[in-house]
């Protein structure tokens, strides 16, 4: 049995896999995606996270595959009917980082709501823009969810405790689900027109891609700000630049991007964006959801490897 790894992924669980299996650990070889379909013969298992594109041409390289696992929940750099056509299992880290995605949007919120955290230039030039600063409280604000799956969830946990209210849209989570308890139920445009805070937990599919638009962002409560941790191409990137510099939008936190790793050229939009946070895709990556995401989806490869 042998095992391929082209991410990073947390040492000691990369062990448990060697202990047990033939396991090649390289987690630069995401960037350089044209020589795995080469070192696929006899790989059985192929662990991956955001950046490997497991397509079918890779998929038709690896006759032996019987499994991805996928360090993280994200599946739209996974050929899942390519998958299936071949009999190749997809286990994703389900729930495994789900407090460290909600814990960054927790966080997004207080820096973007604040609004006193750009101020360190200013003030290192000897200026003292207090009042500027002052910023606004999280507490009693209404955070806006679109998606209202597991880390949805955990969040409107999170911000119920700080005495946030909170809103959502989900078609795909039943009406009488006991997740709603506590919630407002309500559809896109509901959640946009209330939200000061707006959480983005979508999958990206054709339906969602560009689902924050310039329609969309007109459409948000003015002064409303707006974190993606969910998908890239969700949001429209040229048109939030314009609701920010029309100052429609307060603020943004984005982890994810249309393009991926972010190059100078794509992000060439953002330079004089005010109160933009940006973040190289990290929202569910900390140490211990490494630790939890690394060791689940080893233990359950071993799982599946040993019932082939």
């Amino acid at each position: 049995m042998s095992v391929l790894i082209t991410e990073f992924m947390d040492e000691g669980a990369v062990a448990a896999l060697s202990d047990k299996v033939a396991t090649q650990y390289l987690p630069d070889l995401a960037d350089r995606q044209s020589d795995i379909p080469g070192m696929m013969g006899g790989i059985q298992a192929l662990v991956v996270r955001n950046r490997t594109q497991v397509t079918a041409a890779l998929l038709d390289a690896a006759p032996d595959l019987k499994v991805v696992g996928r360090l993280g929940v994200g599946l739209d750099n996974i050929d899942l009917p390519a998958c299936k056509e071949r009999d190749v299992e997809v286990i994703p880290a389900t729930g495994a980082n789900n407090l460290s995605v909600a814990e960054y949007v927790i966080a997004n919120a207080f820096v973007l709501l604040r609004n006193a955290y750009q101020a360190r230039s200013a003030m290192l030039a000897g200026d003292w823009p207090r009042m500027a600063c002052a910023g606004r409280e999280v507490s009693g604000k209404t955070l806006g969810l679109i998606g209202f799956g597991a880390i949805a969830q955990e969040t409107a946990r999170l911000a119920r405790e700080l005495g946030m209210q909170i809103c959502a849209t989900d078609p795909y989570v039943s009406a009488d689900s006991p997740a709603w308890y506590g919630v407002m139920r309500t559809d896109l445009s509901g959640v946009l027109k209330a939200a000061d805070v707006v959480s983005l937990h979508v999958p990206l599919v054709d339906a969602t891609r560009h689902m924050i638009n310039a329609e969309t962002l007109a459409a948000m409560k003015p002064g409303a700000v707006l974190i993606n941790a969910a998908r890239g191409g969700v949001v429209d990137e040229a048109a939030l630049v314009a609701a920010m510099t029309e100052g429609h939008v307060a603020g943004a936190a984005l982890d994810v991007f249309e393009t991926e790793p972010l190059t100078a050229e794509a992000a060439a939009k953002f330079k004089d964006v005010q109160n933009l946070i940006l973040t190289p895709h990290i929202a569910g990556v900390t140490e211990e959801s490494n630790v939890r995401v690394s060791t689940m989806i080893a233990d359950l490869m071993l799982d599946r490897l040993n019932k082939a």
